[in-house]
């Protein structure tokens, strides 16, 4: 056997391979409505299908019709009714095409009139209890979903015909916020109700509602407890008339006649502090005076002697 054909045989192997890696390795593109999935009739909406840097061709799709467009966005200008289905996108390189995308279910609403979203027992309630968002429609439709303003998913609930119940229990300051439901028939699953007028649910606590915690007790209280007990108000009998003291409890604020004697006290200190700077400035100011005259000459007192007899002429 040639020793060539061996080699070709397995450069075949190789291009094979690469060929089925570079297949595999195509990520799957990702396909978004801008600004929404849910869009009411006439307003318009951004398909755009994103994949890698480097793409030779992208293509968007409407599932069922066979309807496409190769390019990596589809501009519906103005909603209707047939706009509305599942949609996927994929790129081309080369001769190969990518994974498709997950698909993106574009919803017309405003199709019927909008339901009715009440909250029972009440939209305010406080943390830890139950509450439940009732979605109601004089029409027979057998299906509802709930949004809340800033969450990509709908909330699922208990449905039945002419509405649905969608409970939350323990509620949580998450809970709080926007909602709005909308109703349709699993006959034609694109094609839903105007939405509810918005009820915004609060979740807040108020005094009377939360029961109040009674505070372990402390060294002070236990110290207080094993004191004597004093009774607020103490009757004194005099002859001449009765009059009534209060005792102020333990714990209280101080009386006033103890903050007088504390300022009294205060008073003392400072008469006392001044006297001593008092007497040092004098013991000073005395032994100044002693040294000075120490130092001072001693004065000799003139003697009266008789006068020196005048000169003869």
């Amino acid at each position: 056997m040639s020793p060539a054909l061996p080699t070709f045989f397995c450069l075949g192997l190789c291009v094979l391979q690469v060929i089925q890696t570079q297949r595999g390795s195509f990520p799957k593109p990702s396909l978004q409505a801008q600004p929404s999935s849910l869009v009411a009739l006439e307003q318009s909406v951004t398909l755009r299908c994103q994949g890698p840097r480097v793409v030779d061709l992208y293509r968007i799709e409407k599932l069922k019709t066979k309807e496409y467009n190769d390019q990596d966005f589809r501009l519906i200008p103005r909603m209707k009714i047939n706009d509305a289905g599942r949609y996927r996108c994929s790129y081309q390189n080369g001769s190969h095409w990518s994974p498709p995308s997950d698909h993106l279910e574009l919803i017309a609403t405003g199709i019927y009139s909008k339901p009715s979203l009440s909250a029972h027992p009440s939209s305010a309630v406080p943390p830890g209890r139950d509450v439940t968002l009732k979605c109601q429609t004089p029409k027979s439709f057998n299906q509802f979903v709930l949004y809340k303003e800033g969450d990509t998913g709908p909330y699922k609930g208990t449905k039945r015909w002419y509405g649905a119940d969608f409970p939350i229990t323990k509620v949580t300051a998450a809970h709080s916020g926007t909602y709005q439901c909308y109703s349709f028939s699993s006959s034609s699953p694109y094609l839903w109700s105007a939405p509810s007028d918005p009820l915004v649910l609060v979740v807040t606590a108020t005094p009377s509602q939360v029961p109040a915690e009674v505070p372990p007790p402390t060294t002070e209280l236990l110290e207080a407890s094993r004191r004597p007990s004093i009774l607020p108000t103490t009757k004194i009998s005099t002859t001449e008339k009765s009059m009534n003291i209060t005792v102020s409890p333990e714990g209280s604020s101080p009386p006033f006649g103890f903050s007088r004697q504390h300022y009294v006290k205060g008073n003392l200190v400072r008469i006392c502090l001044g006297a001593m700077i008092v007497m040092f400035l004098v013991g000073l100011l005395a032994e100044h005076w002693h040294s000075r005259k120490k130092c001072q000459p001693h004065r000799i007192r003139a003697v009266q002697r008789p006068l020196p007899p005048l000169p003869l002429a």
